[in-house]
């Protein structure tokens, strides 16, 4: 596979080891993994970036390198590294402040057999009693001919640059966001074609979830519903949508909650079916509101959605039971229509406030004073 990225892993090969370079690119399943990850690097900051794998890849072999073993010593006999240190490096990592374990654990793994299910090795060895962790060096040493070839600095400097790629392009996206935020309060013209180009299905998911969050944050700002035990006694509640954690987060099912009627909201990008009522169990069939990420109308959704139903269940009650719990479905242009409303209103710049606070805290932007203090 080639992409924007992949000259950059080939000068790294060409500067370390010459012309043996390209072969050993076709020829090491760990560079051909790292280059299919590496997709996103020049493809801006909506695109997935992939940080959890790569950076599991990156401190084990940054290991390996720190202890020697790509120039001299047996690996074999090292008493590997201990979770605890790999796990607290990959946090100082940009944009890994909150990455958690998972992909140290199963995912790289998993994902790895995944794409190449020919490859007997896997890249990370571990002994759970002893939580000691190792990069697998059957996938960092390729022969070539009589000589072999230590992929580790290389792979190190390749997974360095795609980061800093990263980076360069989601500061460019916050700093975006902060100058249309000024501006807003003048014109809003280009301003709200920005954020339409936010919502489209090519967008990565959790700069869609954000966008989502805060259009629709703000198309129920002003709603208010009355409570109360006594009817003299009603009280007047505005509708407050929350947005109950990370994108990703293995958090039930429930992307944003409102209060004070207890709506639960999950945003998502997939038609499978089974992911809508694996969702509505994970919450014991309570009511929920799919956002997803799709310019197929309404009707053409829940008709999708009926169908993959009666597809999985032959029963009518059970498909009957799962489609009532599907309370409202929320398409692009639903999202596009709320959010000229909620412009209209007066909130195009909360909107953008919105956006660029809660892309700072999912893409763990740590520099955002200083950007904010430049640019505004």
């Amino acid at each position: 596979m080639e992409h924007d990225f992949t000259p950059v892993i080939r000068q790294s090969l060409t500067e370390h080891f010459g012309k043996a370079a390209e072969d050993l690119f076709a020829k090491s399943p760990l560079l051909q993994y790292i280059n299919l990850k590496t997709v996103s690097a020049t493809r801006g900051s909506k695109a997935r970036s992939s940080f959890a794998n790569l950076y599991a890849i990156y401190v084990l072999v940054e290991d390996y390198v720190t202890h020697g073993f790509d120039k001299k010593g047996d690996y074999s006999k090292y008493e590997g590294a201990q979770f605890s240190h790999l796990f607290r490096r990959q946090r100082q990592l940009p944009f890994g402040r909150k990455l958690q374990n998972h992909a140290l654990n199963s995912r790289l793994n998993e994902e790895f057999r995944k794409f190449f299910p020919q490859v007997d090795s896997q890249p990370i060895l571990r002994v759970l009693e002893t939580r000691r962790y190792w990069i697998n060096e059957k996938l960092l040493v390729v022969p070539l001919g009589r000589k072999s070839y230590n992929l580790a600095r290389p792979i190190v400097e390749i997974i360095d640059s795609y980061a800093a790629t990263k980076q360069a392009s989601f500061e460019t996206f916050i700093r975006t966001c902060i100058e249309l935020r000024a501006i807003s309060r003048k014109k809003g013209g280009q301003v709200e074609d920005f954020v339409g180009r936010l919502l489209a299905p090519s967008v990565d998911a959790r700069i869609f979830e954000i966008v989502s969050y805060a259009i629709l944050k703000y198309f129920y700002h002003d709603q208010t519903v009355y409570f109360g035990f006594q009817l003299d006694e009603l009280e007047r509640s505005p509708l407050v949508l929350y947005k109950t954690g990370r994108t990703n987060a293995n958090d039930g099912g429930i992307d944003f909650v409102m209060k004070p009627l207890g709506r639960f909201f999950q945003v998502t990008e997939t038609l499978d079916v089974r992911k809508y009522f694996l969702d509505i169990d994970k919450i014991e069939r309570y009511p929920i509101t799919f956002v997803i990420k799709s310019e197929a109308s309404v009707d053409e959704l829940a008709r999708s959605l009926r169908e993959g139903a009666e597809r999985q269940y032959s029963i009518k009650a059970i498909v009957d039971r799962y489609m009532a719990c599907i309370e409202e479905v929320v398409n692009i242009p639903v999202l596009q229509e709320r959010f000229h409303r909620a412009v209209a209103q007066g909130y195009l710049g909360a909107i953008m406030d919105e956006i660029v606070r809660q892309s700072k805290v999912e893409f763990n932007y740590e520099d955002s004073d200083e950007v904010e203090a430049n640019d505004e």
